[in-house]
């Protein structure tokens, strides 16, 4: 069996795998010193990107690539020596979540100029023609999967509508913000909706498409940088200016799992908060006992091992001199990256057991009170 259908064989297999994988970064068995695929990810803090480490580690386990997985721990500083680290060792093709997008173009441009491949990978890196391709989930359709959620689940007219962002350093934030107000914009210009929160979407809430300046404007007072820290302290000084037109049964558009646990704590508090519908992102363990228990309204699940499937299918198209597969192209502003996109999925109380426990994402055994 060649090196490739080999490993193909042996990566769909693994994806699937649950278990956790070694706690070593390094996989594979072959190649003496040079290295097949550096993979660089944002932090070990949030979850997500350890969660994504495991389904690397579990993909990788078995393969003849040689791989090594480096955190830049919010610094893109670090991003940039792991870059360099993995080109002194002699990689052949880049796997990078950058931290920050724009900051991330440096690093990537130094891989490039080694004749490295580069995939930017569920984050896009922005403002430089270093990058070869993109592996994400549809960001738009995350976006506007929240804000379909919050109007399916509205009743009646004049709903306070909470807004919030992810970092503004981060391509992903503005896109999830713009689908999200695809959807959102029509029901907050018919009185569905009143903003509760940002003066800058108030000021825009009869227009339709927003542009990156306007986007920016907005995100730049309901950010929260990822930072569920953060987002409390935003929701808690919103709630505190609120007046009681602005409490009751309200709507909050969050952006992600960790900042959607804060904030909804922070509603809950509130005795004049009646009742709240609150999004999410990424289908972390703790927002799914949120769900279960009626603290989080619902997430959007991104199957993580669909996603490594994609990335690590790439990198061994190009590792075999082939053309991977791609299904769209995203403008990072400097140019049109090829893309492969990866369908998201809405999860709340109803299908959270088909979706997560049946499919053999989590156990049940990890809840409590699932039915």
């Amino acid at each position: 069996m060649g090196k490739r259908s080999k490993a193909l064989g042996l990566l769909t297999a693994a994806v699937l795998t649950v278990g956790m994988a070694g706690c070593g970064s390094e996989g594979g068995s072959g190649g003496g010193s040079e290295l097949d695929v550096g993979i660089v990810l944002p932090t070990k803090d949030e979850p997500r990107w350890v969660q994504d480490e495991t389904r690397f580690q579990d993909a990788l386990a078995d393969s003849d690539y040689t791989t090594e997985i480096l955190f830049s721990q919010g610094s893109s500083a670090k991003e940039k020596e792991n870059v360099e680290t993995l080109i002194s060792k002699g990689m052949d093709v880049l796997i990078i979540a950058p931290h920050d997008g724009a900051a991330a173009g440096s690093a990537v441009e130094a891989a490039k100029d080694e004749g490295i491949t580069v995939i930017s990978y569920d984050r896009l890196i922005t403002d430089t023609d270093s990058v070869d391709y993109y592996v994400t989930f549809d960001s738009v359709a995350v976006g506007e999967a929240q804000g379909q959620y919050l109007v399916d689940n509205a009743e009646g007219s004049g709903i306070p509508l909470y807004l919030y962002a992810g970092a503004a350093s981060d391509n992903n934030a503005f896109l999830f913000f713009e689908g999200a107000w695809n959807v959102l914009q029509p029901k907050i210009a018919d009185g569905t909706f009143v903003i509760a929160n940002s003066s800058e979407a108030e000021a825009l809430k009869d227009k339709s498409e927003l542009s990156r300046e306007e986007l920016g404007s907005i995100l730049g007072q309901v950010t929260t940088n990822w930072d569920p820290s953060e987002a409390k302290n935003k929701a808690e000084t919103h709630l505190t200016s609120a007046g009681a037109d602005m409490k009751g049964n309200v709507s909050i558009l969050a952006p992600n799992d960790g900042t959607a646990r804060s904030i909804a704590d922070v509603f809950a508090t509130d005795g004049a908060i009646t009742d709240y519908t609150i999004t999410g992102q990424d289908a972390e363990k703790a927002s799914i006992q949120y769900i279960i228990d009626s603290k989080q309204s619902m997430t959007v699940f991104k199957d993580v091992r669909t996603l490594v499937e994609d990335a690590m299918g790439m990198a061994v198209d190009v590792l075999d001199g082939n053309t991977p597969e791609t299904t769209a192209t995203y403008d990072n502003g400097s140019m049109e990256v090829n893309a492969k996109q990866t369908d998201v999925i809405v999860v709340d109380q109803e299908n959270v057991q088909s979706e997560l426990v049946d499919s053999g994402y989590y156990e049940a055994s990890e809840f409590e009170g699932l039915e």
